[in-house]
Formats: C-alpha cells, structure tokens, sequence
C-alpha cells in the first residue's frame, strides 16, 4: 500500500479501536441528560470542593476513555448546574484514570507509564484547581454556561424538542444520544483521518529532531513537556488510540515528562477545541484550553521529577514502539464493537422512530383540527 492508501487504513484502523468506547461515552452522556436532574447534578458539582472534586472524578473514571465522549458529558455536568472546577476534574479523570486507558498502557508501555499516568491525573486536577481559583472567572463561566442553555449549537433545542411530552425515557435517551453524535462526527472524522496519516507519513529522526535529547536536564524536561501536548494537538484523537504513538515517541527520544504530557493533550486537539467553541463560546473555549494545556505541562514536569527522585523512570535507550498502526483482528475489540454497533443502531432506530410519530402526531391534531 502507498502512503496515502496505509494513511486510510490507519485511520479506519484506530476509528474500529475506539468505536466501542465512543459509543459507550455518548451513552452515558444521553443517560446523564436524561436521568441525572439539574437540582440532583448542581448538589453533587455545584460548588467546588474536595468532596465535589472526588466525586466527579470518581465518576469520570467510571465514565468512557473516549476525550470526545467525555468532553460531551463534560458539557452535560456543566449545563445542569457543575461547578467549573468539578467538571474539568471529571474530564481529566475520564480520559486519565479509566480501567481500558490503563490496561493498553499496561501492554505497550509497562506498569511505571501506568503509575505515572494515574499519579500524574491527579497532580494535573490540583494545578487546574490552583490555576481557576487564582483567575477567577465568575463572569467568563456565567457567560459560557448560557451560550450552552440558549444556544448550545441547535443541540440544546432538539434535546428539549424531542424529550418532551409523552416520550418514553428509552425514546428521551435515544434523542439524546442521537444530538450527541450528529453534533460531533465532523471532528471524530477529521481527528483519525488527521492521526492516520501523521503515523504514517511522518518519520522517525523529525519525532527525535523535535525533542531535545541533550542539554541541560532542566532545559529537556520544560521543552519535552511543553512540546508533548503540542504535538498531541495535530496527532490523535482518542487517549486509547494515542497509546500507540506515545510508544513511538518514548522509543524516538521523547523524555518521560514529556510522554505523559503528550498523553493528556488529548483534550486540547483541533477539532476538541472546536468542540469547547459549540458547547461553551469562544473565549471559555480559549481559557479552558489554556488551563487544561498549563496542567498538562505542570503534571508532565512535576511527573518526571518525582519518578526520577525514586529512580522510576525506565530505560529509553533500546525501547522498540510497541505497535506502529492499529489493526483490525477478532478479538475482544471486535466483540466490544458488534454489541456497540447494535446498542447504537437501536438508538438510532429509536430516535427516527420518534420523530417519525412526533410529525405523524402533529398531523393527526392538524387533521383533526381542521375537522
């Protein structure tokens, strides 16, 4: 295959990887619409706390690996009522402290990227915390909340639309998994077609001219965990799928800081920026980016100090990538992914099913109107 062609495959690849968790995510960000209440979802995340902030972790690394999926019920937890501070702690731990994420790092990376990454969400949380009380942006989070209530890209609209009247909760579910999915697809696309082809076309010395592998330490470890996240911004989509390629960079001379670092930045990529733009504005979307890439640099630097204080980090001198592009193959992945695309199918069966009785019922009270 040329590159273009194994550019395709890799990102039809990664996209069957991670189908199962993308819709497992929207699920629990439809449940959440439909059966967590404001007044319930405000007394839970309402106010920042230690207790609020545990708790949204807590459920955030119950929740989906997918940084699509969590982003949507990020966004979920925001509009009914979450405080800023809970509901970037409940991002952060979705796509940081969930089983799945661990075990592929497991697999590829070993125990101590696993120990870094779990070690690191939490050193990442505490800075976001000390970053959004230090700015205080009561104002810019009161304006990002009502861009989402009023306008919320048409989603909003269509959830309340659809929800109401004498809709079942399973239709009301539907509905809102089904606004979820049409509101991001875009951007899933244009992130694997995007990490695809930059696994395939970009080679390994320009990965090793990029991170500084000599120097003073101080100097490689600020410019590996400055350059990870950015790296990360233009080269992959979900934080399962990024596993692959952060064993390619540990193997092409990335720091370990810098690893984790790059990591976490897969809540700050293109089409997730864009995505922070719908759900909360402009220029929430550019503070949120803002706090979420400092805590990433933060964590990614505090992260290598700590584990080589103790002598942690691993050998990187002879370290091979593990796996170079996803793949298809029957395995539990495939399993996972059938049960997905029949759980989606029926929701969205059940979605057009109720629109099609929501019209046919308008035109039964038009009908009898008239008569």
């Amino acid at each position: 295959m040329n590159w273009f062609t194994q550019g395709l495959y890799g990102a039809a690849a990664m996209l069957w990887e991670m189908l199962w968790a993308l819709v497992l995510g929207f699920g629990i960000s439809a449940a959440m619409q439909v059966f967590v209440s404001k007044e319930k979802m405000a007394e839970l995340f309402g106010r920042t706390g230690f207790k609020s902030v545990a708790l949204a972790m807590g459920f955030g690394a119950a929740s989906s690996s997918c940084s699509y999926a969590a982003a949507a019920a990020t966004k979920t937890a925001f509009k009914k009522g979450a405080d800023l501070v809970p509901s970037l702690a409940f991002l952060l731990a979705s796509t940081n402290l969930v089983v799945e994420l661990g075990i592929v790092l497991w697999m590829l990376m070993g125990w101590r990227f696993v120990l870094a990454e779990v070690i690191g969400a939490f050193v990442m949380v505490a800075i976001m915390w000390l970053l959004v009380a230090l700015t205080s942006p009561n104002k810019l989070v009161k304006e990002a909340r009502e861009h989402g209530e009023t306008d919320d890209n048409g989603c909003g609209h269509h959830h309340h639309h659809m929800s109401g009247g004498d809709r079942t909760t399973l239709q009301r579910t539907a509905d809102a998994f089904f606004m979820d999915w049409s509101m991001l697809w875009k951007e899933i696309l244009i992130g694997v077609l995007i990490a695809g082809f930059l696994m395939v076309l970009v080679p390994k010395n320009w990965w090793q001219a990029l991170f500084l592998s000599n120097g003073p330490y101080a100097l490689r470890l600020f410019e590996n965990a400055i350059v990870g996240p950015i790296v990360a911004v233009a080269s992959f989509v979900c934080s399962v799928g990024n596993i692959p390629l952060a064993s390619l960079l540990w193997a092409s001379g990335c720091g370990f800081g810098g690893v984790i670092a790059f990591i976490y930045g897969d809540l700050i990529v293109l089409p997730l920026i864009a995505a922070y733009g719908k759900y909360y504005g402009g220029k929430a979307a550019a503070y949120i980016t803002g706090v979420l890439f400092v805590s990433m640099v933060g964590a990614g630097i505090i992260v290598d100090l700590l584990f080589a204080a103790f002598g942690l980090i691993p050998p990187s001198a002879n370290a091979e990538p593990a796996m170079a592009h996803a793949s298809f193959e029957w395995n539990y992945t495939t399993w996972l992914n059938v049960v997905a695309i029949i759980t989606g199918g029926i929701l969205v069966y059940l979605h057009f099913r109720g629109q099609h009785e929501h019209a046919h019922g308008h035109r039964g009270h038009a009908a009898h109107a008239t008569h």
